[in-house]
């Protein structure tokens, strides 16, 4: 009974901490560090990973890079000022960088910091791919996804200690560090990073048909990570992303959307693929 009340208190502790509200999901969300606390840190961490990669300059595809980060951003912008936000993204230091390596991935920092690795550019296999992979990007910073997931894990951390605490008898903590630990990973941590990535994608479309990007392309660029990942994945329970099928099938639903959206800032026709 104690353990239970334990969890209670700490559930309600973290809904009453829940109190900075997004502008761009208009969400309240987790915000134990503020973001003029965290932007510092990643943006020292991101000058650091350049100096210690290989970023590519001066070629056709780190110029596309940039070029199409900047239209996402500039939609972001264009958003946040037509919904009365003006000034929100004022502390975002944009930066986008191709970095040399074979790894299909693409990152974003708190505070809209990228990198796009060169392992990735084969299955974007267009400038509108790298536009999807773009907005979803962008759409974490907006989102403060970082800010939340720090978060989330002091809670979590403040939850394992105060249970340490509270129970007395070393079996009953032995087995309330084994429940705990396995039910608030499976249970909360990785559906809260699952959540992310869906709104993420969701924002995303939005971006990139804003920028002038055709959203359909978005679940085009998922069936090639598909095809990619050779169907190796863990349970979507399990996982830190939705599965490919999943993010498909979303995806497609959302498209229409994000076009309609589109169509409020004057944008009714999309920018051609743009093979590269």
């Amino acid at each position: 009974m104690k353990t239970k009340n334990l969890i209670i208190a700490i559930g309600t502790i973290g809904l009453f901490l829940s109190c900075a509200t997004n502008p761009f999901t208009g969400k309240k969300t987790l915000a134990l560090v503020s973001n003029s606390q965290l932007f510092p840190s990643a943006f020292a961490q991101y000058d650091q990973f350049l100096t210690e990669n290989k970023v590519v300059k001066g070629t056709g595809d780190a110029d596309m890079i940039r070029r199409v980060g900047q239209r996402i951003a500039t939609a972001a912008e264009r958003w946040m000022n037509a919904n009365g936000h003006q000034g929100y993204l004022d502390d975002y230091k944009w930066e986008y960088n191709l970095v040399d390596d074979k790894t299909v991935n693409a990152w974003c920092m708190p505070g809209g910091k990228i990198v796009f690795y060169t392992g990735i550019l084969p299955i974007a296999q267009n400038e509108t791919g790298v536009a999807a992979i773009m907005g979803h990007e962008v759409a974490h910073a907006l989102a403060n996804h970082g800010q939340q997931r720090m978060s989330a894990g002091m809670l979590q951390q403040f939850g394992a200690v105060a249970g340490n605490v509270a129970i007395q008898d070393p079996k009953s903590r032995d087995m309330f560090n084994q429940a705990y630990g396995i039910g608030s990973t499976v249970g909360v941590m990785l559906p809260f990073s699952r959540s992310h990535e869906s709104q993420s994608d969701e924002i995303g479309l939005r971006l990139m048909a804003i920028a002038g990007y055709n959203p359909d392309e978005a679940s085009e660029l998922w069936k090639r990570m598909k095809a990619n990942s050779g169907g190796e994945a863990p349970p979507e329970f399990l996982s830190t992303h939705p599965s490919n099928d999943t993010r498909i099938e979303n995806l497609k639903n959302w498209a229409p959307a994000a076009k309609d959206e589109a169509k409020k800032y004057g944008i009714t026709e999309f920018r051609p693929l743009g093979n590269y």
